[in-house]
């Protein structure tokens, strides 16, 4: 029974790849096949010719990717930035720092991942048109400056490095600031780089509140461009231009996995995530 174990996991893991991939797999086939293909061919995964570049040409032309890229490289990198200082320093004080009501405060900290993002969308366009953030950059960025999964992840990380480092850092007169940047953060890169991977993909990904957040066309974002640009194409059943369109969005977080896949599934393990 045991012997067979280890096959049949790796027999579940196959068939979960195979489902997860299958999308993809028509995604690249509809992207290259011909135009105008009937509808037999659009629902078949085996590659019927002839095939060529046309959709990704078609795709690329007909929306603003370039702008919408930069926009969502901005996004997600300026949404990562603050957050690796916000979780940082809050990872620490809970970690090393000893005040009242700090474990009632932390499960209170922690509540943020119980509530679902949508009902917070009014409360932050409220805040958002207060602070005249409304249909900007900073604005998309401004409810992500803090995370409670990115405290959490820094607080269990520091608790795991011995605190023998600080105190010889403490000797040589370092202050708490030196301590987290040169001694604590450099221990705990398998944490920040499994939190980086969490925190682009979140934001890649996200949808809702970039379209709520914005309304000219210059700050919208890959998702939200994605779906004004299928729009137009589904209007004309141009599911080929659709389907490059949807490869040219998703195509950085692939390549990115293929990559470094042995990195993120060592920052993951290395760094406590099941």
């Amino acid at each position: 029974m045991r012997r067979d174990t280890p096959l049949f996991a790796l027999a579940v893991a196959s068939a979960a790849a195979l489902l997860w991939f299958i999308p993809f797999a028509w995604m690249a086939v509809a992207g290259i096949r011909r135009a105008g293909a009937g509808a037999d061919d659009l629902a078949s995964l085996w590659p019927s010719g002839p095939f060529g570049w046309g959709n990704f040409a078609d795709a690329w032309s007909s929306g603003h990717f370039p702008l919408w890229y930069l926009n969502t490289v901005l996004v997600c990198g300026g949404i990562l930035i603050v957050q690796c200082v916000t979780v940082s320093l809050a990872g620490y004080a809970f970690a090393r720092m000893r005040f009242p009501g700090q474990n009632t405060l932390f499960a209170l900290f922690l509540l943020q991942l119980m509530l679902v993002p949508p009902i917070l969308v009014v409360p932050n366009l409220c805040t958002l048109v207060a602070l005249h953030l409304y249909d900007t950059l900073p604005g998309i960025m401004a409810p992500y400056c803090a995370s409670a999964f990115g405290v959490f992840l820094l607080r269990q990380t520091f608790r795991t490095i011995p605190r023998d480092y600080e105190e010889a850092a403490v000797i040589d007169g370092a202050t708490r600031l030196q301590i987290i940047i040169h001694v604590l953060l450099p221990l705990s890169r398998p944490g920040l780089a499994a939190f980086a991977i969490v925190s682009i993909t979140t934001h890649w990904n996200e949808f809702l509140w970039p379209l709520m957040a914005t309304s000219s066309p210059s700050n919208q974002v890959l998702t939200v461009g994605l779906a004004t640009f299928t729009a137009g194409a589904e209007a004309g059943s141009e599911w080929g231009v659709i389907a490059a369109g949807t490869f040219l969005v998703a195509a950085p977080l692939l390549a990115a996995f293929v990559l470094f896949q042995r990195r993120f599934v060592s920052s993951f393990t290395l760094s406590g995530i099941k």
